[in-house]
């Protein structure tokens, strides 16, 4: 058989994503925060965009025009209420907002670095105290490895010998210097194990003269945690009052001293959702506050007119994307109103009674019901809050799992949730209820099915420890 070249016409559909897409479905999973970002990242790489600052936008739709219209037609558009004097406002190297800030104050007008201080690390906080400290140089040396081989919460990751031979001291040395800095504030600090993070910490109180104290610490911290109090009892001869009062010292000393230089900023919750009662119906409000309002600019009007072909092919390019991506910001609000729309619709119990209310939900509920993909319901409710009657909740919340009920109907997870949380905080301390007890609770209240692992389960995933640990003897 011979082998040979030939060539052939074959017709064939293939499902393509352009980054117009991509874009679109980008935004879709964005939290606001993320939002408001890429939006002020592409009013300062796109020419074409910019801020509209009138009270009543013009809807979305009248702003972009079909395929098949050319872009020249935007800029004609546009360019009837050109005003150079704002876009200069907005996109020169002094802004509008700088500006503005000139009949401000001094103190008003200082920058955000010089109106907030750094917040202080643990390194450098230990750093200053080492300067202040009484030291020789070689002794600085040493403080400086101890400081720069510790952990977020404080401990020592390096052995002795380690740190030894990186200040070129000897051991005896190191040992020295690390007993002063592990009374540096805060106190504990420097510490290679909890128990003697906690033995520093009651040497500096001078709580280590009770030899009981010192050896609760030393030798039984896992049979405290455990709350195995018979065996210490037995050994020392102590009285529950007395070993109230030891235990009470120990929970004040503080097992992770450098924890607090460690925590990360306060992270605040901004709901992309607003949903209000008013009478028997319920008023569904997206956050725009901050959003700017996007509108094409007429910067580029007589530019497109006079640049070459290859240049006015760029600009046309740049103002279909900026066209697109106004679309698409209208896409994703119109989205997330009409899929909020339909959870209040499902859950409309949750709204007017609370979380034990919450009925079970999955995302092909919502996708059904706005005729949209499962997927789509997906992203947009990724990373978005709504404030509802009863607090802020993530979107995802609303969509949970199912239990049975003895009559054949069905109640969400979460409920089930929440009424576990109300039993275990309205138990008797010294006699917790176990999980067995509370799937019982749960079948008498809610006549659901719930067997006994999973309300362990359920039990976990809320935080909350096991009867034995919640526990108390005194």
């Amino acid at each position: 058989m011979a082998l040979g070249l030939l060539q052939k016409l074959q017709l064939s559909q293939q499902l393509i994503m352009t980054p117009q897409l991509q874009q679109a479905i980008r935004l879709l999973q964005l939290s606001r925060v993320e939002l408001l970002e890429t939006v002020q990242q592409e009013l300062l790489e796109n020419p074409f965009l910019e801020e509209s600052y009138e009270e009543a936008p013009v809807a979305v739709e009248e702003q972009r025009p079909s395929p098949e219209e050319d872009a020249d037609a935007y800029t004609r558009e546009a360019a009837r209420n050109a005003d150079w004097e704002d876009y200069l406002g907005e996109f020169a190297s002094t802004s509008r907002q700088s500006s503005q800030r000139e009949q401000e104050s001094l103190e008003e007008g200082a920058t955000f670095e010089a109106r907030y201080a750094a917040k202080p690390t643990l390194e450098g906080h230990l750093h200053w105290q080492l300067r202040l400290s009484r030291l020789t140089e070689k002794q600085m040396g040493i403080g400086e490895a101890i400081i720069g081989n510790l952990s977020s919460s404080g401990y020592l990751q390096a052995e002795i010998g380690e740190i030894a031979d990186l200040a070129q001291a000897s051991p005896e040395e190191v040992e020295e210097v690390l007993q002063q800095i592990q009374r540096f504030d805060p106190v504990g600090v420097a510490a290679r194990t909890p128990c003697e993070c906690l033995l520093v910490q009651l040497a500096v109180l001078r709580y280590d003269r009770d030899p009981v104290l010192v050896s609760l610490v030393s030798e039984h911290l896992e049979d405290l945690e455990a709350k195995r109090y018979k065996s210490i009892l037995r050994k020392f001869k102590l009285s529950l009052e007395d070993l109230k009062e030891y235990l009470d010292i120990i929970q004040n000393l503080d097992p992770m001293p450098g924890a607090s230089f460690g925590e990360g900023e306060t992270t605040y919750i901004s709901p992309d959702v607003f949903v209000y009662p008013l009478d028997d119906e319920f008023i569904i409000a997206l956050n725009e506050e901050g959003l700017p309002q996007l509108q094409l600019s007429s910067l580029y009007e007589d530019s497109l007119q006079v640049v070459k072909d290859a240049d006015k092919e760029y600009l046309q390019e740049r103002m279909r994307s900026a066209s697109w991506l106004i679309k698409s910001l209208y896409q994703r609000q119109r989205t997330l109103y009409k899929v909020m729309e339909s959870i209040v619709k499902y859950q409309r119990d949750f709204f007017l009674f609370g979380v034990s209310h919450l009925k079970p939900l999955i995302l092909k509920d919502i996708a059904d019901d706005i005729s949209m993909h499962e997927s789509t319901v997906s992203r947009i409710t990724s990373n978005k809050y709504a404030a509802t009657p009863h607090g802020i909740f993530e979107m995802k919340f609303f969509f949970n799992s199912s239990l049975s009920l003895a009559d054949g109907s069905e109640v969400g997870s979460e409920s089930v949730k929440a009424q576990m949380k109300k039993y275990i905080a309205e138990e008797d301390p010294k006699e917790p209820l176990s999980d067995e007890r509370i799937g019982e609770m749960l079948k008498d209240d809610l006549k659901v099915n719930i067997a006994r692992r999973t309300v362990a389960k359920y039990r976990t995933v809320l935080n909350i420890p096991s009867s034995s640990k919640r526990r108390a003897f005194f």
